[in-house]
């Protein structure tokens, strides 16, 4: 079976993500360990600006994020999946949690993947239990 296509688009910015094609490679077996079948999966980097129309407009949230999520596939199926991720906003949240901003950058994206696995982050134990595993992928991806 091929594997599940996993694509990159820039709207209007371009962040550094070196080693593409491992990243890619990665995310594919974020989904395989969580027993997620992926059928695609599309992420847009975009600007606040962007982000917040789109956090607007489907979500009817007034206000700036770092990643909007969208699971397109039916209930208990595959997953198809958009993550919209201003690159801006984690510019700004890398920089006040005086964290690096590559590490920021990889920490949303796979937090959009954990979304798309089943993973919340309504209630602090479910945002503990996210944290706890964006921490591990980053070790995994980073070691």
């Amino acid at each position: 079976m091929p594997s599940a296509p996993v694509q990159f688009h820039f709207l209007n910015t371009r962040p550094t993500l070196k080693s593409r094609e491992q990243l890619k490679d990665f995310i594919r077996n974020v989904f395989r360990r969580e027993k997620t079948q992926l059928v695609s999966l599309d992420f847009i980097f975009c600007s606040d600006e962007h982000l917040l129309q789109i956090n607007q407009e489907f979500l009817k949230h007034d206000f700036y994020t770092d990643i909007v999520t969208f699971n397109l596939s039916a209930r208990n199926e595959p997953v198809t999946g958009e993550i919209y991720i201003s690159v801006d906003r984690v510019k700004d949240n890398a920089s006040n949690l005086a964290q690096f901003y590559y590490l920021e950058l990889h920490r949303v994206i796979f937090h959009g993947c954990l979304h798309l696995c089943g993973y919340k982050d309504k209630t602090q134990k479910d945002i503990s239990i996210m944290r706890e595993k964006e921490n591990e992928l980053l070790k995994r991806y980073f070691r």
